[in-house]
């Protein structure tokens, strides 16, 4: 009888082992190449859309779009359209949110994809004020708002991606990933302006020149989708699946559940937008206009800078696995504030070696909170409202650190001076640094 009761639990594992060997067959797994890529890629071609707009706001998009203003108010009015993103973005988190939550996350990337990607190549072939007078300024408008729409599902899945498939320990280095397109794509929108200034004159940039790399963020577009549709789920959320953990609207669950989660992440976020978009956007408007440098002079300045972005995002991710998420985000917190108050002697200077450094310093501490922070960021929401969660707080500190951030450091710039634009930083460096001394569960 005993030796009946032994041979029954003996089958009785040997079938539970083959049905768990036969699920985990079944169950396709990612590879550590082809998560990094797909994650990658989304944000590359987030910050190579994000860069071309940015550039053209400054150069192309004044002149062409709201030529009946004055200067200054052209280029203020270019720049409020660059806003309109980052206003939609949250409106796009929670969208690509709900279904990222309860759909899967690779479904969802592919949709966010396509929807940024469409509304980047149709600026490309948008008619100009001339031509079609008001109706110009408005569908660039549209366009913009589409582009923030699909960049709001974009990052967060981008990052869930890349962080449920890392093994134990490694989650900051694999979060880093999909930083990391950061700098790529701000390194290929940057060289194709420098190339196309090269061979174009000012007259054939500014009548056709300026619609390539809008155009050609469509190449992007296809090599995205097909390294995204390769990828099978993400382990964590087929667990959910398993375990019957999703919610019914994971929007309202984050905002009756997770709300301090959510306010701090908004504010943890605030100096990393607020340093990108003074490096970026603000530097380049600034240098070309005040500092009197050649747009083809400063974008290669700027590509000198880009290159510490990219070799300090990594370095920030060994230091976030090793000592803790925490203590490298306050860390780096203190660094953007002392660096607020030499921005204005820096890129005051005027010279090669001073604006050189600014952009050197401020890059490579942008790479240092860059690179941990979509680790930070989605740790304190569970699975079942992550991508809804870390896409909120990021881009709910999009808006109030991105969206007007190059308008206000312009108008600081022009109406108080340069120095004002620092303690604007400082003040957005205060505010990240005790957001993330209340943030416990980024520490672990």
């Amino acid at each position: 009888m005993e030796a009946r009761k032994l041979s029954h639990l003996s089958t009785s594992r040997t079938i539970m082992t083959i049905a768990t060997d036969s699920v985990s067959a079944a169950t396709p797994r990612n590879s550590a190449r082809r998560v990094l890529a797909a994650s990658m890629i989304g944000t590359t071609i987030e910050f190579f859309d994000f860069y071309i707009y940015a550039t053209a706001a400054v150069i192309v998009f004044p002149q062409l779009f709201f030529p009946a203003a004055d200067a200054n108010s052209a280029l203020l009015s270019s720049l409020a359209t660059f806003a309109i993103a980052f206003i939609a973005r949250p409106i796009g988190a929670a969208f690509f949110g709900h279904f990222g939550d309860k759909v899967g996350r690779k479904a969802t990337l592919v949709a966010a994809l396509l929807t940024m990607g469409i509304s980047t190549v149709l600026i490309g072939v948008l008619p100009t004020y001339e031509q079609i007078g008001i109706i110009a300024p408005l569908l660039l408008a549209l366009c913009r708002l589409g582009q923030g729409l699909g960049l709001g599902g974009e990052w967060g899945g981008a990052v869930l991606l890349a962080t449920e498939n890392a093994p134990e320990g490694k989650r900051a280095w694999y979060g880093m990933f999909p930083q990391l397109g950061a700098p790529v794509g701000f390194f290929f929108a940057t060289t194709i302006f420098l190339v196309l200034a090269h061979f174009l004159g000012d007259e054939q940039f500014m009548s056709w020149g300026w619609r390539v790399p809008f155009l050609a963020s469509a190449g992007l577009v296809i090599f995205g989708l097909f390294i995204r549709l390769k990828i099978a789920e993400t382990p964590e959320f087929a667990k959910a699946i398993e375990k019957s953990e999703r919610v019914e609207v994971p929007f309202l669950d984050v905002f009756r559940s997770h709300k301090l989660s959510l306010l701090l992440g908004t504010m943890a976020a605030l100096a990393t937008f607020v340093l990108f978009y003074i490096m970026t956007v603000f530097s380049l408007s600034y240098g070309t206009g005040a500092l009197g440098y050649s747009r083809e002079e400063f974008l290669i300045l700027q590509m000198v800078g880009v290159l510490f972005f990219g070799l300090f995002i990594p370095l920030a991710a060994v230091l976030a696995d090793r000592f803790g998420m925490r203590r490298v985000m306050i860390g780096v917190s203190i660094g953007i504030a002392l660096f607020g108050l030499v921005l204005a002697p820096l890129l005051g200077s005027g010279n090669v070696v001073g604006v050189l450094g600014f952009l050197c310093i401020g890059f490579a501490l942008m790479g240092m909170t860059y690179g941990p922070l979509g680790t930070a960021l989605a740790a304190p929401f569970p699975t079942a409202v992550r991508y809804t969660g870390a896409s909120l707080t990021f881009n709910l500190g999009g808006i109030f650190g991105a969206s007007f951030a190059p308008y206000i450091a312009t108008w600081l710039a022009g109406t108080f001076g340069l120095h004002t634009v620092g303690y604007y930083m400082i003040i957005a460096a205060v505010i990240t640094l005790l957001a993330f001394g209340f943030i416990r569960q980024t520490s672990e």
